[in-house]
């Protein structure tokens, strides 16, 4: 065979590579955006379900005093196998996290909660995490160890927690996800997006105001 005849059939071989390098590609990019979804995308919709929350155009969902549904039995083991109830903060306003150490966006959030706590710490308001997907402690202990967290978490691998929400409350699926909970263990605020410090205090303060 000729050098002129072989020239087209690579020059054919070559756009056939080219084209199976872009789909491949391009089915990449779409199972990473499918796994960058389940951690941090966020959104107003935790699935449906009657639950009164009003969204915001800041991702924010608040319920108005009177219209709150009761947050569920959340008890269980914090990171150190000591038991931890959330039922026991009734009182006070808890801030209820939702994070993994997995999570990128959970790390990016971690020293603005941090903060708050401890800013917060002597005005009625309590921390909580809940540590959902991390197969090992080790790696939960060692994100609060690196964050300084000062708060504790319900260890949750399995996401048996979350399931326990009225369905519309949490989106299983965002992840980090926050709810701030009234005195009276009513959800009063919801975001399923990371948040930063302004963002969080923003929803955190007109419930702390509460009477």
């Amino acid at each position: 065979m000729s050098a002129v005849s072989r020239a087209p059939q690579r020059s054919n071989r070559a756009a056939r590579v080219t084209v199976r390098r872009r789909v491949a590609l391009t089915a990449g990019a779409a199972v990473a955006a499918l796994l960058v979804s389940a951690c941090g995308s966020g959104g107003t919709s935790g699935g449906g379900g009657d639950t009164n929350f009003v969204a915001g155009s800041d991702g924010i969902a608040t319920v108005p005093r009177g219209e709150r549904a009761t947050v569920p039995e959340l008890s269980g083991e914090d990171l150190e196998g000591e038991p931890l109830d959330v039922a026991d903060y009734r009182g006070k306003v808890v801030v209820l996290n939702v994070w993994g150490s997995w999570c990128n966006p959970c790390r990016a959030e971690a020293k603005h909660f941090a903060k708050v706590s401890r800013d917060y710490a002597d005005k009625g308001v309590q921390f909580v995490g809940i540590n959902t997907r991390d197969t090992s402690i080790g790696n939960a202990l060692a994100f609060e160890k690196d964050f300084d967290v000062p708060y504790p978490s319900l260890y949750d691998p399995t996401g048996k927690l979350l399931l326990r929400f009225e369905k519309g409350t949490l989106n299983p699926q965002a992840i980090p996800s926050t709810l701030i909970l009234d005195r009276k263990g009513g959800i009063a605020a919801r975001t399923l997006s990371p948040l930063s410090e302004e963002r969080l205090l923003k929803m955190l303060e007109p419930v702390v105001a509460e009477k």
